[in-house]
């Protein structure tokens, strides 16, 4: 086991019963070094005990090693961005079930775009190797958003596609808009980003 580093004297200790409170904490830590490294390659039990100011070894009271703590990072960004998303279709009015849609995507845009180390993490498998089976965030996005265009449809909208279809073309352009601007390291505005979506989605409403 690694030894100890300098503890942040700033830190308040939990109190008996708070270690849930603890392991929010320390995945947050995680979080914020993963923005800074761009990857979890170089995240380490060390580097996030030093930023959450206690000893690695109370990190291993949560997790049993760095997979495990990366498999939990992993977790709690995947909770966040269907969380990001959820948010976005919830502040629409029900009735305006094509701005539900762009909410959405606009969600997961932005999230991917400002958060290229965690959006990478989530839809890899923490491992480097290659995966059996889909990211479970994956099949989360894909299915809110399969249920977002069935709406549509629903409300009398016609698609030039079935939802589940449409929801995957949306998706994986998106992802790939995504993917090409992060490989080039070349930003886009919120009004760049929202133009795109709104010229994509236009394809699949007849």
């Amino acid at each position: 086991m690694p030894d100890d580093v300098d503890i942040k004297p700033e830190r308040t200790r939990n109190r008996w019963g708070e270690g849930d409170r603890l392991r929010g904490e320390i995945l947050d830590a995680a979080g914020r070094l993963l923005s800074g490294l761009g990857g979890e390659d170089g995240l380490t039990i060390r580097g996030v005990a030093r930023e959450v100011g206690i000893a690695p070894a109370s990190i291993y009271h949560h997790f049993t090693d760095r997979t495990a703590l990366v498999q939990g990072l992993m977790d709690h960004e995947h909770a966040r961005l269907t969380s990001l998303m959820r948010a976005a279709d919830e502040a629409v009015v029900p009735e305006d079930v094509v701005g539900r849609v762009h909410a959405q995507l606009y969600a997961y845009c932005d999230f991917a775009t400002d958060n290229p180390g965690h959006h990478r993490l989530v839809l890899g498998n923490g491992s480097g190797e290659p995966r059996s089976a889909a990211p479970p965030v994956l099949i989360d996005v894909v299915e809110a958003l399969t249920a977002a265009f069935d709406r549509c449809e629903a409300a009398g909208h016609t698609l030039r596609l079935p939802g589940d279809r449409a929801a995957v073309m949306v998706f994986v352009a998106v992802y790939g808009r995504v993917a090409l601007l992060h490989s080039i390291q070349r930003g886009q505005t919120t009004d760049e980003r929202r133009s795109f979506i709104d010229e994509l989605v236009s394809l699949v409403l007849a």
